[in-house]
């Protein structure tokens, strides 16, 4: 880190953070017909998709019912990760010419993609509450939904801990973009959207726990489905959440000279 940007306080850098994401927002909804609509779009197809399958075409062995609430208490973080993730990839070269002049810590492109697709999370919130006032004779609303905020920020810990290690290496290693997405795509089907960690035999049981993605899916359901509370997946997520955060600090600032000159 320079010592312009050591220079920099936590208020200015909040301030800069939220300018950026607030810049990000009005570009992707300004140009959009459809608005915000775009930001629960894709979970509820998705959703409308895997009830369909799993009720009316496939004799379902999984998750609880309502299960289309069931779907949407992991489908709706489950894309706050996927495009959070897929826009770290890409979170440098994008705007290089700004990474390279600005003052600014270059962390704070890693934390305004996490920001932005966090506030795009939140939105999309009282399309969780629409399914709940459906289904209110069929939810068990209990207190484990005081776990819901905690599972917001056990994934933002976890998300920007990933970010501050994939973004640089995006930079360094441009086949990381087309593996990432691979990955993505097979991190779905192996993390617990359309199942839960209970549902899965032995072993995948014990490997499925070690997906932090359990362990924070865990905090989101467990308001109303209570069932489907899993210590050992929880206290997993939240070890490799501060862990990720950790292993990320390390590299982004081991590597970002190195991103900077390749930018």
């Amino acid at each position: 880190m320079t010592a312009k940007n050591a220079a920099i306080t936590p208020r200015r850098y909040l301030h800069s953070l939220w300018l950026l994401s607030a810049r990000d927002l009005k570009v992707r909804y300004a140009t959009s017909f459809l608005g915000y609509l775009w930001s629960v779009l894709d979970p509820l197809i998705m959703s409308a998709i895997y009830w369909f399958v799993f009720t009316q075409v496939f004799h379902r062995t999984v998750g609880e019912e309502p299960y289309i609430l069931f779907l949407i208490t992991a489908l709706l973080p489950w894309v706050w990760f996927n495009t959070s993730v897929g826009d770290f990839t890409r979170a440098f070269r994008k705007d290089a010419r700004l990474v390279r002049s600005t003052a600014i810590p270059r962390s704070i492109w890693v934390n305004r993609v996490v920001l932005t697709k966090g506030v795009e999370f939140l939105c999309s919130i009282p399309v969780l509450i629409v399914f709940i006032l459906f289904n209110l004779d069929h939810v068990h609303i209990n207190p484990g939904l005081l776990w819901f905020p905690v599972g917001v920020l056990l994934q933002t810990i976890l998300l920007i801990g990933l970010g501050l290690l994939v973004a640089p290496l995006c930079v360094l290693f441009s086949d990381l973009e087309r593996t990432t997405a691979l990955i993505l795509r097979a991190l779905f089907y192996a993390s617990p959207v359309i199942y839960s960690v209970a549902d899965l035999p032995a072993p995948f049981d014990v490997l499925g726990a070690f997906n932090p993605l359990a362990g924070i899916f865990t905090l989101y359901r467990v308001g109303f489905f209570p069932d489907q509370w899993h210590t050992t997946p929880v206290i997993i997520a939240v070890v490799m959440s501060v862990g990720f955060l950790a292993l990320g600090m390390l590299v982004f600032r081991s590597l970002e000279r190195t991103v900077l000159k390749e930018l």
